[in-house]
C-alpha cells in the first residue's frame, strides 16, 4: 500500500486503494457540468504510427466528463492531416490544432510581425498555442495536458490527473502527476541523477531558496502530466526548450501560491518512449536537456534575487557530482533489493554528461542572464494582437471543418 505522508510545501494527493475508479467517474461527470474540462495532447505524427497513442485513443473514446480534447498535431502534411481526422474519429468533441496548417502558419506570422516570439517547434510550441486555443474557446475552466507516448496508460490515469482540479471542494489551481518510473531497471534518469542534486547542490551555493525548496516537494518534477486553472494558465508564460516541465512549475510559483499547488499519484508504474543520453552531443537528447532545464532554474533563481559571484560554476559543478555519485549509492540499494538490473556503468556516465551540461548552462546564463526562450503570456499577445485568440479559434474550426467534409 502506498503511504500518504505529506513533505514540503505542496500537497500530495497518494493513490491508496485500487477500488476508486468508478466512484472518482461519477463525481468527474457531475463536477463536468459546471466546471468543464479541456485535455491538450501535444503529438507529432509519428506517433500515431506507434503503439501507445491508439490505446490512449481507445481509452479516451470512452471518457465523458471531458468538455473538449485537443491534439495539437505537428511535423504533419495535408494527407496525414487526413489520416489523423479518421484516426481520432472515436473521439466525442475531439478538435485537431494542425500546425503546419497554412491558417495556423499565418498565426505565427502575424505574431512575428508584432514581435511575438514563437517560432521554435517543439512541445512548448504545442502547448502554448493549444492553451491559446482552449482560452480563446471561454468554455473550459480547467485545462488538462498530457503526452502521447505513455505505454501504461489506463481510466484511473486520466480520471486522477482531471480530479483535484475538476472538484470544486478543492481549492487547487495546478496539479502536477507523479508515478514511479521503473520496468526491469530504475528510469527517469534526468530527474533522479539531475534534479535532484542540482537542487540540493544549489542550496549549499545559494542558501535557502523558496523555489528550491518548492521544486524538491515534487515527487517527479519533469513529469508530463499536469492540470491548470484557466484563468493561472492565461498568465502563464511556457518555455520553448526542453526546460519545459521545470519553466512551468516556475511560473507556476511565481504567479500562485503553493497552498493552491498539489501532486497526484496518477499511475503505479509509468513508462514511455526514453531519450538517448547522447554524450558528445549537447543539442540532442538528455544532454541538451540537462542543459535547458539548468539554464531555467537559474533564470527562476536571478528572478527571486539570487546573485551568482565568479567561481560559481566550479564550486557548484563539483558540489553537483559529489550529491549525484551519492544518489547512485541510494538508488543502487533500491535496485538490488527490488531484483532490478543497475548499471553503475551507465549511470556514472549519464551524470558526467549533466554535469557538462550544467557547466555549459552555467557559462551561457552568466554570459546573458536575460536570455530565455519563453512565450509570452497570453494576456500580453491579446493586447499586442487584439482579436488573435478569436482569429485563432477560427481558422482551427475552419481546418476541422473541411476535415469533415472531406471525409463525407
Amino acid at each position: 500500500m502506498a503511504d500518504f505522508f505529506q513533505n514540503g510545501v505542496i500537497t500530495t494527493l497518494n493513490k491508496l486503494r485500487p477500488d476508486n475508479l468508478e466512484r472518482m467517474e461519477t463525481q468527474l461527470r457531475r463536477f463536468s457540468e459546471s466546471n468543464p474540462t479541456a485535455l491538450i495532447l501535444p503529438c507529432l505524427y509519428g506517433e500515431l504510427e506507434g503503439t501507445a497513442l491508439p490505446r490512449i485513443v481507445e481509452i479516451l473514446a470512452d471518457i465523458s466528463y471531458v468538455d473538449e480534447i485537443v491534439v495539437v498535431l505537428g511535423r504533419a502534411d495535408a494527407a496525414q492531416f487526413a489520416y489523423a481526422g479518421e484516426f481520432f474519429s472515436p473521439l466525442k468533441n475531439c478538435t485537431i490544432l494542425w500546425l503546419d496548417s497554412p491558417r495556423i502558419q499565418a498565426i505565427f506570422d502575424l505574431l512575428r510581425e508584432n514581435d511575438i516570439q514563437v517560432s521554435i517547434p517543439g512541445k512548448g510550441q504545442a502547448v502554448w498555442i493549444g492553451i491559446g486555443y482552449v482560452l480563446g474557446k471561454r468554455r473550459a475552466q480547467n485545462i488538462v495536458l498530457h503526452d502521447c507516448d505513455i505505454l501504461t496508460y489506463d481510466r484511473s490515469f486520466i480520471a486522477r490527473l482531471c480530479y483535484p482540479i475538476a472538484n470544486p471542494n478543492f481549492d487547487y489551481e495546478f496539479v502536477k502527476g507523479f508515478y514511479a518510473r521503473a520496468s526491469d531497471q530504475l528510469n527517469g534518469r534526468a530527474s533522479r541523477l539531475l534534479v535532484g542534486p542540482l537542487g540540493k547542490a544549489l542550496r549549499q551555493q545559494t542558501g535557502h531558496q523558496p523555489f528550491l525548496d518548492y521544486l524538491d516537494s515534487f515527487r517527479y518534477p519533469l513529469a508530463g502530466e499536469m492540470a491548470i486553472r484557466s484563468d493561472l494558465a492565461r498568465i502563464n508564460r511556457i518555455p520553448m526548450d526542453w526546460g519545459l516541465e521545470v519553466g512551468i512549475l516556475a511560473e507556476v510559483f511565481r504567479n500562485t501560491s503553493t497552498k493552491r499547488v498539489c501532486q497526484v499519484e496518477i499511475c503505479d508504474l509509468y513508462d514511455h518512449k526514453h531519450q538517448d543520453l547522447s554524450p558528445g552531443d549537447p543539442e540532442g537528447g538528455l544532454f541538451r536537456m540537462s542543459i535547458d532545464i539548468t539554464r531555467s532554474i537559474l533564470h527562476t533563481l536571478a528572478s527571486e534575487g539570487v546573485s551568482f559571484v565568479a567561481g560559481f560554476v566550479r564550486s557548484l559543478t563539483a558540489a553537483y557530482m559529489r550529491g549525484a555519485q551519492d544518489a547512485i549509492v541510494h538508488y543502487h540499494a533500491v535496485a538490488t533489493i527490488n531484483g532490478y538490473r543497475f548499471d553503475r556503468h551507465m549511470e556514472e556516465t549519464a551524470i558526467e554528461v549533466f554535469a557538462e551540461g550544467i557547466k555549459i548552462a552555467c557559462e551561457t546564463f552568466l554570459d546573458d542572464p536575460l536570455e530565455s526562450p519563453q512565450t509570452p503570456n497570453w494576456n500580453r499577445v491579446a493586447a499586442a494582437v487584439p482579436g488573435l485568440m478569436t482569429d485563432l479559434v477560427s481558422a482551427v474550426l475552419q481546418d476541422n471543418s473541411e476535415l469533415t467534409a472531406a471525409t463525407r
